[in-house]
């Protein structure tokens, strides 16, 4: 956070430090104050913990985002997280280890701090700040819990043509869903990272990416995640049916005390049948010998391998999702089910299946409400857990 602050200072100075009074009131008058809140109740079944957990936390989210002073434009965002009634759930920081996890830690927490300096082709973003790539399969927010994941960085995103992109950004600190405090898990991983990705239309309806991420964590931050990750991807539309792939290898990296190889690849196809969307797919996260297996520490991990995030690490024997789902709308309510079939890469391990359902409704402008169910059976891994969230979005 310390190189975080002397960056921010440093290009707070260089900038629009020299900017006049009209400036600086114009930069204040122009800009937008956007509040959002987020209450849930989040209920947990557990096997092997006796104990059900039933979360309810209110997310109470305030953000400024300054108006443009010639190009520049300065943001700052924070939350707080409050349990409302009793706590009955392991936050990871509250100590309940007899009830089941559920990762929203009660407090306050700065969720970006940043300027940023924009033109037509060029925005440079100095500072803490959201990051999030392609469909954060590797690079996400983790926006699903009530505090958010964020990055102290440097960022450059270059676009020298309508059909291409450059994305890169150096990070030292990546600012946890954990947080605001440490408990068992770290609220914050530092180190020194590099994340690069760039995008080609080729034409419409067709998209190529390529991306790298170097991450190097100080290894005191917990599990040795530091990595090396270089990949591909693909998407485009047929007609009515959708196609996306991709693929990435792996290895160790930095200061990883880790020595192993390991694939990433996925498939998916997506078809629109009148007002029904079907999909299926797989993806793979490799193993190298049943030893370690494929990491993405920094994904928005919940979106992947079931809702009910009993894979948020890899397991070492790696993992197979094939999955198949509908989604569509009875009236104003969107539906989607889901259903996913684990195995593992290495050792034909049976791990288990789940289903996933979700229902969302508006109820007017900028307020929503959503009932969202995991189910997982477990098999030869983990326990047999159900989840349960009740949810209401209000934001003005």
């Amino acid at each position: 956070m310390k190189k975080g602050l002397i960056l921010f200072c440093f290009v707070l100075l260089a900038g629009p430090v020299h900017a006049n009074v009209d400036d600086l009131s114009k930069a204040v008058s122009e800009g937008k104050v956007n509040f959002d809140f987020r209450y849930r109740y989040e209920f947990v079944d557990q096997d092997g913990i006796d104990e059900e957990a039933g979360a309810s936390t209110l997310r109470s989210r305030m953000t400024f985002v300054s108006g443009a002073v010639n190009g520049w434009t300065a943001g700052v965002e924070a939350d707080y997280t409050a349990v409302i009634g009793s706590e009955r759930f392991n936050s990871t920081e509250n100590g309940m280890v007899e009830y089941p996890v559920v990762a929203d830690p009660e407090g306050f927490d700065l969720n970006q701090a940043y300027l940023r300096y924009k033109n037509d082709d060029l925005t440079f973003t100095g500072g803490r700040q959201r990051i999030v790539h392609a469909g954060q399969r590797f690079v996400g927010g983790v926006a699903w819990r009530q505090n958010e994941q964020t990055y102290d960085a440097a960022r450059i995103q270059f676009k020298p043509s309508k059909a291409i992109s450059l994305d890169y950004s150096y990070v030292w600190n990546v600012n946890r869903i954990f947080g605001p405090n440490d408990g068992a898990q770290p609220a914050d991983w530092r180190g020194d990272s590099h994340f690069l990705i760039a995008n080609w239309t080729v034409e419409e309806g067709h998209k190529l990416e390529a991306f790298a991420y170097l991450l190097d964590f100080d290894n005191d931050n917990g599990v040795p995640n530091s990595t090396a990750t270089y990949g591909v991807g693909y998407t485009g539309k047929f007609g009515p049916i959708g196609v996306n792939a991709s693929y990435a290898t792996q290895s160790d990296h930095g200061d990883s005390p880790l020595d192993y190889d390991a694939d990433f690849y996925s498939i998916g196809v997506n078809a629109k049948v009148s007002k029904v969307t079907l999909n299926a797919g797989m993806e793979v996260l490799g193993s190298d010998d049943g030893l370690v297996g494929f990491k993405t520490p920094l994904a928005t991990l919940h979106k992947f391998q079931g809702w009910a995030d009993k894979f948020l690490g890899t397991p070492a024997a790696g993992i197979e999702d094939t999955y198949a789902g509908v989604a569509g709308s009875i009236g104003k309510v969107k539906v989607a089910l889901t259903y996913h079939d684990f195995q593992s890469d290495e050792g034909s391990i049976d791990y288990g299946d789940e289903i996933n359902v979700v229902a969302t409704m508006p109820i007017k402008k900028g307020t929503t409400v959503q009932l969202k169910y995991a189910d997982y059976s477990a098999d030869e891994f983990a326990t047999d857990t159900t989840k349960i969230w009740l949810s209401f979005m209000l934001k003005f």
